[in-house]
């Protein structure tokens, strides 16, 4: 079985969650995938972001761990392919992420980035600034707010996340019984409860049969 980690927006495969993640299951002789999902991040879209995961399920069955928009992604993913995805385990993941961003850049900054064509983004992967297109809003608008799996999902939030609302990941946890949410103190990226995190999600693979013991 596959265990494939899909990062966040502006992020990468480097990204301290990712390669905790990964170290811990080499540790357990078990290979994360952690794909690089924004190569050319200016053109960058969710269709583009869905076909590299999609490529990754036609391998085989599959167990997705996905970071806020690498989240969200991971939850389409597995909507759309349901005999391939059997389980989910979701950090922060930003549902609703196509209204919510453009509610965040501003009525101005939006009318700027469709007359421009791009907008300038932070890059946090690279550390610095790069251009956006336009494409990337209006493709992400193709597809729904909260997509809705039927695998079983292991979902982390933190309580002081100021980039996804918590309501949001409440309201995708409760739609299903086999999806468990675990709220934490913590912030949107999660990075400072690494370790209840891996207890858990390490406890939940061993449940969907993706690790041994």
């Amino acid at each position: 079985m596959t265990l494939a980690y899909l990062h966040g927006f502006a992020s990468g495969p480097t990204s301290t969650k990712a390669q905790f993640f990964r170290a811990g299951l080499a540790a357990l002789g078990v290979t994360l995938e952690i794909p690089d999902l924004a190569p050319d991040f200016t053109h960058m879209t969710m269709s583009g972001q869905l076909a590299a995961v999609d490529g990754i399920l036609a391998r085989g069955p599959a167990v997705l761990l996905g970071s806020s928009l690498g989240g969200y992604l991971a939850a389409l993913a597995a909507a759309r392919n349901p005999d391939r995805v059997r389980g989910l385990v979701l950090f922060a993941p930003a549902f609703g992420f196509a209204a919510r961003w453009e509610t965040r850049v501003g009525p101005a900054a939006m009318a700027r980035w469709r007359a421009d064509g791009a907008l300038p983004v932070f890059h946090y992967g690279r550390g610095r600034e790069e251009p956006l297109s336009i494409a990337f809003l209006d493709d992400a608008r193709r597809y729904p707010d909260e997509p809705d799996p039927r695998c079983s999902a292991l979902v982390f939030a933190g309580r002081h996340d100021d980039a996804v609302p918590l309501a949001a990941v409440e309201h995708f946890t409760s739609a299903r019984p086999e999806r468990e949410l675990i709220v934490l103190e913590a912030g949107h990226e999660l990075v400072e409860v690494l370790d209840p995190m891996w207890e858990r999600t390490a406890a939940f693979l061993r449940r969907m049969g993706a690790l041994e013991g």
